[in-house]
């Protein structure tokens, strides 16, 4: 097997920084995300600004990109009218403008200095992100184990035969999902992958299982190189990261939201982000056990230089002019 990524730059560094969000940051560029691709709208649409946000989190500080694959399916593709080699090869698009990224991001010398060099994840999104309904964030899916194997299995063939270190199961909502996940990888024995759950407080995921006892299911398996939380709001990883700790000695991945709600009603943010804490909030995370740290739903390159300072012993100020 392949050597483990995650374990590469945390032996280096301690601690691995993750990029943040990558669909509200294209919206904050201008991008129109109204639509049930999400972010891989943007792959038919200006696969130039995706790459651009790559780049901008490796100058920030991350270590690794996550691909603008979270929402790209090949049953989402085909409702727009692609055949099953177009939808394949936006998959390896997505892939690919990462990769292009963080090669020029590291073309430079001058970027090598004090880091490793970064890594790419693939992103997979739960089932319910293909639905588009919200249900990503419930798992109330009533489909059987076998059946959400079979709904994953050819986007993950494309995306483990790509150019991308590792796989990113991210946004799980419940432990059948999981366990689907985890047998799945078990096909594809060279991949690593790390997998997070959303959660909806400081003790369940989203479909109401204890996170202890989901970390601990995947505990035994080889190829989760890392488990965590994403898409969940801040004030709830101290009490998740902790549960973690006790049922395993993998890496914690956390990347919260900002900390702003998300309304379905009419699709816009309301309150206050986190984002002038965000570096002292991730000192926090980490002193409590997790090494792998970024940002997920409105959290931006500014975030993760927060991250990226004080992980590499960069004055904020400093980082923030490069």
């Amino acid at each position: 097997m392949n050597p483990n990524p995650i374990e590469s730059i945390l032996k280096q560094q301690g601690v691995m920084v993750l990029d943040g969000a990558l669909a509200t940051e294209l919206e904050r560029r201008g991008a129109d995300l109204n639509d049930p691709l999400w972010s891989a709208k943007i792959l038919l649409e200006q696969p130039e600004l995706i790459k651009q946000v790559h780049f901008d989190y490796f100058a920030a500080g991350a270590d690794c990109a996550t691909t603008a694959s979270y929402q790209a399916t090949f049953e989402g593709f085909a409702r727009r009218g692609l055949s099953h080699t177009e939808a394949a090869d936006l998959m390896r698009l997505a892939v690919q403008l990462a990769v292009d990224a963080r090669d020029e991001f590291w073309a430079n010398p001058a970027n090598h200095i004090n880091r490793p060099k970064p890594i790419v994840a693939a992103s997979v999104g739960s089932y319910g992100a293909f639905l588009a309904d919200g249900s990503e964030y419930r798992g109330d899916y009533g489909l059987t184990e076998t059946e959400l194997m079979a709904f994953h299995r050819p986007r993950l063939a494309v995306l483990a035969d790509t150019a991308a270190d590792v796989i990113a199961f991210e946004t799980i909502p419940c432990l059948l999902e999981a366990q689907a996940l985890a047998h799945l990888l078990a096909e594809f024995p060279e991949t690593w992958a790390w997998l997070s759950f959303s959660a909806k407080d400081g003790t369940h995921i989203c479909h109401g299982e204890l996170f202890a006892e989901c970390v601990a299911w995947l505990d035994p398996f080889p190829q989760i190189a890392a488990v965590g939380i994403n898409c969940t709001p801040p004030e709830f990883l101290p009490e998740l990261i902790a549960a973690a700790r006790a049922h395993t000695q993998k890496p914690i991945v956390v990347y919260p939201n900002s900390g702003e709600a998300f309304s379905t009603a009419d699709k816009s943010w309301h309150g206050k982000g986190a984002h002038a804490d965000y570096g002292d909030l991730s000192v926090a995370w980490h002193r409590a056990g997790a090494t792998i740290l970024g940002g997920c739903c409105r959290t931006t390159p500014d975030d993760i230089a927060q991250i990226a300072a004080w992980v590499r012993h960069i004055p904020y100020s400093m980082k923030n002019e490069k």
